[in-house]
């Protein structure tokens, strides 16, 4: 296996790819500046290149010995959120910011490529680099899967990395098993009576049916779910009624489901119908519940996670932490569905710069230290799945 020692000047190319793309945010298969740039770096590389699912990347490095395939993906499209950093590389697009840090996924996965290539004549294997489209809705991993990006090459093993403000500059989390959250949408639509506000004998008030309904929907995880096993139950928008002196007749409400298990996951709706049905009826109202499924949890192959963490110890500087799930979505979900997949998880938080916020905040920010330590860790893997011979065993991925 080839070193993972930083190459020349790479810090200032990953701090200049990762503020280039953070000015012109773009959201959703919107990306094409973004692609445009990543296709430019592949160029530049002699990196050969395609388009998938419209502004999604696909490129392929080939090694000069034989062995597995790996797989490293980076997400690319930003958030409609404006941005409140005040960096002099903030956001130039109204409304629009890299508020998750997927510009800096992008420069890191980039950086890789740079690495791999510099040792092409020693890569075992080949490397396929995935630069997906909407990771945050409506989302690109699936079709991109669909499309046939796992084949020709057969992809063996797939990494991914996404900073996270909960650990130091530099180190590294790493999760066996569960990752991330299913994260699927709740609709609810109480309807009643209206009238006015004097005479509510005579109207069926569907906001106080709304908010029982809200305070009932937290039994789910207090009550009804196993303590040791997780799910959030969020409502997120409220919209009922008039004016101040009117009865509402409809309120809507908007939410969020999460949870790690599959078969919590396939409970979740009834339980949210029996409740929110029930509560309605007591206050003599009407509901509709609407469950719109999402991504599915990203389960980390625990076998992978063994396997790697001793080599990801072993590069300079970094250090291995072991990271609690979080509730948070990713559709790296689809890949992990189909391949055995590692999450990996890159401390960006440092207070002396401000890198507090957490994501999707408008003043969300990194600290840059950490992008080679990103890089060396996505070519440690590429170059260790490549000459693992899939040696390494991966257990059942599939829960």
């Amino acid at each position: 296996m080839t070193s993972t020692a930083p190459h020349q000047d790479e810090f200032q190319y990953l701090v200049d790819i990762r503020r280039e793309i953070h000015r012109r945010p773009e959201l959703g298969f919107e990306e094409e500046q973004t692609a445009a740039l990543v296709e430019r770096e592949l160029d530049r590389l002699a990196i050969p290149h395609r388009r998938i699912v419209g502004t999604g990347v696909v490129g392929l490095i080939e090694g000069g010995l034989p062995g597995a395939v790996a797989g490293l993906r980076a997400d690319m499209d930003a958030l409609p959120i404006p941005e409140r950093t005040g960096l002099p590389f903030a956001s130039e697009i109204p409304d629009r910011m890299h508020a998750c840090g997927h510009d800096a996924h992008v420069a890191m996965l980039l950086g890789a490529a740079r690495r791999l290539v510099a040792d092409r004549a020693q890569l075992r294997g080949k490397v396929v680099l995935l630069f997906q489209p909407a990771e945050e809705g409506p989302g690109g991993a699936q079709p991109m899967v669909q499309a046939g990006v796992l084949e020709d090459p057969h992809i063996d093993a797939l990494a991914m990395l996404h900073v996270d403000m909960r650990f130091p500059a530099g180190s590294i989390g790493l999760t066996s098993g569960a990752s991330n959250a299913a994260c699927d949408e709740l609709r609810i639509t109480i309807e009643g009576r209206g009238g006015h506000g004097a005479a509510p004998h005579l109207a069926v008030d569907t906001i106080p049916a709304a908010a029982a309904a809200v305070m009932a929907l937290q039994n789910i995880a207090a009550r009804e779910t196993n303590p040791l096993q997780s799910v959030v139950v969020t409502i997120g928008t409220i919209e009922g009624g008039y004016r101040n002196n009117a009865i509402a007749d409809r309120v809507r409400m908007t939410g969020t489901l999460r949870s790690h298990d599959p078969e919590v996951r396939r409970g979740l709706e009834a339980r949210v119908r029996r409740l929110v049905t029930g509560v309605a009826t007591a206050y003599g109202a009407k509901a509709h519940v609407e469950v719109i499924y999402g991504y599915p949890p990203v389960v980390n192959d625990p076998t992978l996670v063994a396997w790697f963490r001793p080599l990801l110890a072993a590069i300079p500087g970094v250090q291995v932490l072991t990271a609690e799930p979080t509730m948070g979505g990713e559709d790296f979900a689809y890949f992990a569905q189909a391949r055995p997949s590692l999450l990996m998880r890159l401390g960006v938080r440092n207070e002396s710069k401000g890198a507090v916020h957490s994501g999707h905040s408008p003043e969300f920010r990194i600290d840059e230290a950490a992008l080679p330590f990103g890089a060396a860790a996505l070519e440690r893997f590429a170059l260790a799945v490549g000459a693992s011979g899939g040696l390494w065993s991966p257990s059942d991925h599939t829960l």
